[in-house]
């Protein structure tokens, strides 16, 4: 008799008495926990999972004239499941907001909280380090998001098309081939919310196709934060926008007001 087959005494194969009461113990219980937590209120109403949250964030600077701030006494919910537009005139701290976000910088007080994979700010340059190959890159980070490493690197390899350069250095590529790996490799890795830091394009016209289709493919199941100039980029990718000024957030949610207000700042 196969495996898994009921022998004569109703038991499956191999299975003695005790194990067979074991099981039925074991799944007893199982099913009495699942039907507890639907039952139970708190499963059934769950309060919205936070994206990312700040409480009472401040980020200064030391110059040379006394203090910058760049954040004052921040405390605010970024939305999840809306793509969202910062908006800022030069100087205003767009970029130091997209590294606190992300935690390759810290605040200078208070916290931030995030509750889900947030990318590294695509367009800086920071996804990588520049004294390893795109090859060494790809573990790294492999392992620090519990990826699959032999399917980041083929992902990255194939996606970044830099031949014998994905074994040398980051810093002996040109700033185009970087971007390229860069790119790949956040792509490699599944985020649910993507930084976008002036996106620009990278390559030939058939790679340019290449990267929008494989991003689109990543925001059907992401949100994402971005910095742009480029209105046609801010509208062809965000829902809404927030304005950056004086150290304050102020949401909007329409990014057709935001962007009247944020043209009559500039």
């Amino acid at each position: 008799m196969n495996r898994g087959h009921a022998s004569q005494d109703g038991f499956p194969d191999g299975e003695t008495l005790r194990q067979a009461r074991a099981r039925g113990s074991f799944l007893r219980r199982v099913t009495s926990t699942l039907i507890d937590l639907r039952s139970d209120e708190r499963f059934r109403r769950k309060a919205p999972v936070r994206n990312l949250r700040f409480n009472n964030v401040s980020k200064l600077y030391a110059t040379k004239h006394g203090h910058r701030c760049v954040l004052d006494q921040i405390s605010l919910d970024f939305p999840r499941g809306r793509n969202i537009a910062i908006l800022g005139k030069n100087g205003a701290g767009k970029s130091t907001l997209m590294r606190l976000i992300a935690g390759s910088e810290a605040p200078s007080s208070g916290q931030i909280l995030r509750e889900s994979r947030i990318s590294w700010p695509l367009g800086l340059g920071v996804g990588v380090h520049p004294a390893l190959s795109a090859l060494e890159n790809c573990r790294f980070v492999a392992r620090i998001y519990n990826a699959d490493p032999r399917e980041v690197i083929d992902s990255v390899q194939e996606f970044a098309d830099v031949g014998a350069y994905f074994h040398m250095p980051i810093r002996t590529l040109s700033s185009g081939m970087r971007a390229r790996v860069n790119f790949g490799l956040s792509m490699a890795i599944q985020f649910d919310c993507y930084l976008i830091d002036e996106l620009t394009a990278v390559g030939d016209r058939k790679f340019q196709e290449k990267c929008r289709e494989a991003f689109a493919d990543r925001l059907s199941s992401a949100d994402v934060i971005m910095v742009s100039h480029q209105a046609a980029t801010v509208k062809a990718y965000c829902d809404m926008a927030a304005i950056l000024q004086d150290g304050k957030i102020r949401f909007y949610d329409s990014l057709e007001e935001a962007s009247e207000i944020y043209q009559g700042l500039a």
